[in-house]
């Protein structure tokens, strides 16, 4: 996914499968990890969509902490609130040793997709 901007130019956002639709808003999962990467108790951050009986789906981050650290929900939570808009904020936060990678060492989000889900207890796709 891309915006056009004001000089005319194609800017790329996202993967269309990492947008998370929650309660009607388009929320990159690019953004949230940019903004959470920011925050000084965070290593590495994966930022998925997980199933949401309200929202549609819910914001969740996977989060790798630097050594030492336990961000919690909450925190980074306002940390994005502070940062972005309050909708982008995660709703569900897991704190891994490491996150999963492909062959390559790019992240892989279907297996990110996968731990979130198993982890909130949602039945794997």
């Amino acid at each position: 996914m891309g915006l056009v901007g004001a000089d005319g130019r194609l800017r790329v956002v996202d993967r269309r499968k990492d947008v998370i639709i929650t309660g009607g808003e388009n929320v990159s999962s690019r953004e949230v990890e940019d903004v959470l990467s920011s925050h000084p108790d965070v290593d590495q951050v994966a930022v998925v969509g997980v199933p949401d009986p309200y929202w549609g789906e819910a914001v969740c981050a996977v989060v790798v902490a630097r050594a030492g650290t336990t961000p919690g929900v909450d925190e980074l939570a306002d940390h994005v609130r502070a940062h972005s808009s309050a909708w982008k904020r995660p709703r569900h936060v897991l704190l891994v040793d490491a996150l999963p990678a492909t062959t390559n060492g790019k992240v892989a989000k279907a297996e990110v997709r996968r731990l979130a889900r198993e982890h909130l207890g949602e039945p794997p796709r």
